[in-house]
């Protein structure tokens, strides 16, 4: 193949990768048809993580005594992103609330790449597996987990539909 047909191959390459993530709407989805290990009304399961600013948070018993939120994202779904942002004001709103955020397969150097470019204030724990995200679902990102001060989990919402700030307050409120 001459150098001009490499180019219309590597042209063609680009725009297919970019049209299947429009028409995909461009989150990270895994459609293993493997089923979900948690659902509501589950017990969170046991782990320990380790986040950015070096402190570690044990699953359930640091969560026990509060509502709780764990979020489950990665930087390049540009659906975690929009639920980042959400959860950032969550956060401003009810500061006392546990929010652990955790990465799937992602490292601190692109998520701290990401917190800077929007502004991003809250903790993470990167995971360059899915060691900790296959305790809660086979697929599908961002998760949102809310569990009540027994640790027993309430609501979960993934990507269909997406929710807005308003029902997650509502309820967390109603727990």
């Amino acid at each position: 193949m001459n150098m001009k047909g490499k180019f219309q191959y590597l042209c063609f390459y680009v725009f297919a990768v970019l049209a299947l993530t429009v028409i995909t709407g461009g989150c990270i989805k895994d459609n293993d048809g493997g089923r979900d290990p948690l659902k509501e009304g589950d017990r969170l399961p046991q782990f320990t993580v380790v986040l950015n600013d070096g402190s570690s948070v044990n699953v359930p018993e640091d969560l026990v005594g509060s509502v709780s939120c764990i979020v489950f994202f990665n930087t390049a779904c540009p659906d975690c992103r929009e639920e980042l942002q959400l959860i950032d004001e969550l956060h401003s709103d009810y500061p006392q609330i546990p929010l652990l955020l955790i990465s799937r397969e992602e490292e601190s150097v692109s998520i701290e790449r990401y917190w800077q470019e929007a502004g991003l204030t809250l903790p993470y724990s990167p995971q360059k597996d899915r060691a900790v995200y296959s305790l809660f679902a086979s697929s599908v990102i961002p998760r949102i987990y809310i569990s009540d001060s027994y640790g027993i989990i309430r609501h979960i919402h993934t990507d269909n539909p997406l929710p807005n700030l308003e029902q997650l307050v509502d309820e967390i409120e109603n727990l």
